[in-house]
């Protein structure tokens, strides 16, 4: 055998009770597991590689099923963000904006469009068009692995542009065909984000068309839903009945219920979701264990501000009365933007800017940088965004602990870190998500079990993604695995230090190979692009 992890705990995903076991792997597979082997007496297996356990338990490797790393992947062959948490697999693509499918156009102005999420790719060499092409250029060696949902604005913004209008019969056949093409290259689904352009311009029906095209493949629809605020409610009721009539599985993205209005709430949802199940509807969904969310700014304008795309964002910002117009929808009334809640600046917080010059802003509130300038809000929250060309991400302090609580208990609640890496304060959830819902939630807290928890972001997400050979340990199955102290592991990301690495996970692999041993990151890029499985 290639390696023997001895003595070791496992929790192997099914969320049932932890077992003694030595656990073999070879040739990147799960060979043998050999239950209570020292106490039994048996023949144990023997490899050219012995790894003492002790102490430590061994569960399925994790799976992101909300990462926002499309282009870090390429850019940090280390990617220890994500591999030091025991990340094995992230599924990218998400909230409806991505870079393939693109042509030349579209893969311009989606650069500019995400800059905030991503940074701008010029240090990326853009040599992909397709979705195929796309996971080709992960197959070259990658941190960690890597599954892909078609973004249905990108895919919009290709077909029919920026326009708030309805597609026609021509603009929709072409975007069928899209989501199809993408599909049989390997995507697993498809995104959407209903609160960010020009993906939001999409009504249901056209979104029910792309579903059904989804639903034919096999995959499933991933929506940033068109509100988290006011609204939530039924913008929840909205997906389960679109992707109901579409006959599609559904999973909801970061599936939170934030602002006031939705304190104490998530019942509601829950109760929502639960019947839609019990009349058979295939749904899941993710969460991050944190309490803030994380965008960019211009993310929280009007839409009809951002129909047409950055540049007449920009033009718009800069003419005076436009810029009212905004501020109005935005303070009193509430825009789309921001989920139909008037925006609270003392709950926007700066995490990163593109331009260096502005440093000064980030780690500050709106409302802050405003005071301290001695100018109302708007102000200073409009000359960043035309100073920092739209590029400045933020925290949105508007979260409820309860909420995050309850909906993470669901059956069918997974784990997604929707992380974004820019910025120099980013989010800590991206380099803190799973061990904090090892640590924090299950170890100190008790919300979860440790199995349940561990069942949670393994072998729920491998079943969303129909891989038949992934998140659970097993014989038979790919030794993408990791290693933690169940006593000490923690995130070590905080709001103040959120680039800060866990600690408790010594050991991950991927494929059998170490990316992760004794707690420091290898040279080993054992990821690859984890393809839609075919329907049999």
């Amino acid at each position: 055998m290639d390696l023997v992890i001895r003595d070791v705990d496992v929790i192997d995903g099914s969320g049932g009770d932890s077992y003694r076991a030595d656990v073999a792997v070879d040739g990147g597979r799960i060979a043998a597991i050999v239950k209570e082997a020292a106490a039994a007496g048996c023949q144990r297996p023997t490899a050219r590689r012995v790894l003492d356990a002790e102490g430590l338990a061994l569960s399925p490797g994790f799976i992101d099923m909300h990462a926002h790393s499309d282009l870090a992947l390429l850019r940090d062959p280390e990617h220890t963000a994500k591999a030091a948490q025991g990340v094995t697999l992230e599924v990218l693509g998400q909230d409806g904006l991505s870079y393939a499918p693109v042509d030349d156009r579209t893969l311009a102005e989606v650069r500019r469009a995400i800059t905030g999420w991503n940074g701008d790719g010029s240090d990326i060499d853009f040599d992909w068009r397709t979705v195929g092409e796309y996971l080709d250029r992960l197959d070259r060696g990658i941190a960690v692995n890597a599954a892909y949902l078609i973004p249905q604005g990108t895919v919009r913004m290709h077909a029919v542009g920026w326009e708030d209008r309805p597609a026609t019969e021509a603009e929709l056949d072409r975007m069928r065909q899209l989501v199809a093409e993408g599909l049989e290259q390997g995507a697993v689904g498809m995104s959407s984000g209903l609160t960010y352009t020009p993906g939001m311009y999409a009504p249901d029906s056209e979104l029910a068309e792309l579903c059904e095209v989804v639903a034919r493949y096999g995959g499933y629809y991933c929506p940033h839903h068109r509100s988290y605020g006011a609204g939530a409610l039924q913008a929840y009721e909205e997906m389960v009945a679109l992707t109901r009539d579409a006959g599609c599985a559904l999973h909801l993205a970061h599936a939170t219920m934030n602002f006031g209005v939705n304190k104490g709430r998530a019942p509601e949802l829950l109760a929502l979701l639960d019947g839609a199940l019990a009349d058979g509807c295939d749904i899941t969904l993710d969460t991050y264990p944190y309490t803030p969310g994380c965008t960019t700014l211009v993310a929280m304008l009007p839409s009809w501000a951002s129909e047409g795309g950055p540049e007449a964002v920009l033009a718009r910002l800069r003419d005076p009365e436009t810029s009212e117009r905004i501020r109005h929808h935005l303070e009193e009334i509430g825009s789309d933007g921001c989920h139909g809640v008037p925006i609270e600046w003392d709950t926007i917080e700066i995490s990163g800017v593109s331009d260096p010059d502005l440093v000064s802003f980030v780690g500050r509130t709106i409302a802050r940088s405003a005071a301290t300038r001695g100018e109302a809000p708007w102000v200073t929250a409009r000359r960043l965004l035309i100073d920092d060309r739209l590029g400045s991400t933020i925290l949105q302090h508007v979260g409820h602990e309860e909420n995050v609580r309850t909906i993470m208990r669901h059956q069918v609640h997974t784990g997604g870190s929707d992380g974004i890496l820019q910025g120099l304060k980013p989010h800590p959830r991206a380099y803190g998500t799973f061990p904090e819902y090892l640590g924090k939630y299950a170890r100190e807290e008790g919300v979860l079990s440790l199995e349940e928890c561990v069942a949670h972001l393994t072998s729920r997400p491998a079943a969303r993604l129909r891989l038949p050979d992934r998140g659970l340990v097993r014989e038979g199955y790919v030794a993408d695995l990791v290693l933690f102290d169940p006593t000490t592991v923690a995130a070590g990301s905080t709001y103040e230090s959120p680039r800060t690495f866990p600690v408790g996970i010594p050991h991950v692999l991927i494929g059998g190979e170490f990316v992760m041993e004794d707690g420091k990151r290898t040279d080993v890029l054992a990821g690859r692009s984890i393809r839609r499985t075919p329907l049999s």
